[in-house]
């Protein structure tokens, strides 16, 4: 299965923390580049942190300092820990699979931050 699969959402309060999951089976995914967006009601999907196949990171400056993308080739994973979460980050999660030219989008999870 190379769709991706995400867990770990859920509702915090502000300030709190939540460590997002994606779990990425299948061939590849090594070479795999990984990544972490979100989509807010009524807004676009937006990119919240990449990670490349050899670990280099990028995040808008929106999160920059407050989430953290990470990956473990061994177990097929990737990881997006989120710290002093604020409301506006309140949105669905999806996770992200570029392999070889093709994309594959998880189901997403939902992150709700109460103020």
């Amino acid at each position: 299965q190379v769709q991706p699969v995400e867990s770990g959402g859920g509702l915090v309060q502000a300030g709190g923390s939540l460590r997002l999951s994606c779990a990425a089976s299948g061939s590849f995914f090594r070479v795999s580049a990984m990544g972490w967006y979100r989509q807010a009601p009524g807004k676009q999907r937006e990119l919240v942190a990449s990670i490349t196949s050899s670990s280099s990171t990028n995040y808008p400056s929106s999160v920059k300092g407050r989430f953290t993308i990470s990956r473990d080739n061994a177990k097929n994973m990737v990881y997006l820990q989120m710290n002093s979460l604020k409301p506006e980050d309140t949105a669905v999660y999806y996770c992200n699979r570029e392999t070889f030219g093709r994309t594959y989008w998880g189901q997403g999870t939902q992150v709700t931050v109460s103020s």
